[in-house]
């Protein structure tokens, strides 16, 4: 497969001591407390996952919980306008109508972004543009970020072969176990460069706390943002919540289980 013909398809398919006596440490919080970063997973076209997750949200917003708001939905070069977007909107359909973001069902997504507008919570966007992802596909993992973060990250070090394999596993079966082995590892790297820069923008946000709304496959604590969280110190409090339909998987702090959607066969375009 040629390499523009490559790119195309991944941009388709694809967060001391004083006096003798110890300092309790000023981030330390109790268990029932609102967490630093708190990961609220998706199964992207589960309605009734999307209204469980905004529940949760709402319920701490509302108990007086002023998170910063991180997005899978929007890209991070879109800061910018998502910012104007916030000053000048509100509404949630004037931010999704401002933004020119297709692809998603943003019905799913008004509830949490008309949240962000009453309270004041800024919307943070922390995904990779199309453009991005292709280019880390094409140069790999460490490619799109700087020398300092490459450090802090090491992402000029190779993962665990467990890690990557693990990874494969999760983007072979999501894609039917159709896709070429060849495509692989640069799937793998678009993939680890999004968890890589939604952990980097989450710490960004500190010493606000950060709730992230993204896929389950985002959050989970052995592949996702929560890995890449553990990589950096300072170590921050972070829990994650994946809401799964059945045969869901991953390890999480907590599962929400939820039915699953009616749907077509998600394997069925890859068999035209």
């Amino acid at each position: 497969m040629k390499p523009s013909t490559f790119a195309l398809f991944l941009a388709g398919a694809v967060l001391a001591g004083c006096g003798g006596m110890k300092k309790k440490n000023a981030d330390a919080r109790p268990a029932s407390a609102n967490p630093q970063v708190l990961l609220l997973g998706e199964v992207h076209d589960n309605p009734q996952g999307h209204k469980l997750r905004y529940e949760e949200l709402r319920k701490r917003v509302e108990a007086g919980w002023r998170p910063a708001i991180a997005m899978e939905q929007f890209d991070r070069d879109q800061q910018d306008l998502l910012n104007d977007a916030q000053k000048g909107c509100v509404d949630a359909a004037c931010v999704i109508r401002l933004m020119k973001k297709p692809g998603w069902d943003w019905q799913q997504y008004y509830g949490i972004i008309q949240l962000a507008l009453d309270h004041q919570l800024p919307l943070i966007a922390v995904n990779l543009s199309r453009a991005e992802a292709s280019k880390t596909v094409r140069d790999g993992l460490a490619s799109g970020f700087d020398e300092k973060t490459r450090a802090a990250y090491r992402l000029n070090e190779p993962v665990s072969a467990d890690f990557r394999k693990a990874q494969e596993n999760e983007i072979r079966e999501g894609h039917c176990n159709m896709l070429p082995d060849m495509m692989l590892p640069g799937m793998v790297d678009a993939q680890m460069a999004r968890d890589v820069w939604m952990a980097k923008l989450i710490r960004d946000q500190q010493p606000r706390d950060v709730v992230l709304i993204a896929g389950n496959g985002h959050v989970r604590k052995d592949l996702g943002v929560p890995y890449w969280l553990n990589a950096v110190q300072p170590a921050l409090t972070v829990r994650s919540i994946g809401y799964l339909e059945p045969k869901g998987k991953g390890k999480y702090d907590e599962v929400r289980e939820i039915p699953a959607a009616k749907r077509e066969d998600p394997c069925g375009k890859f068999r035209k």
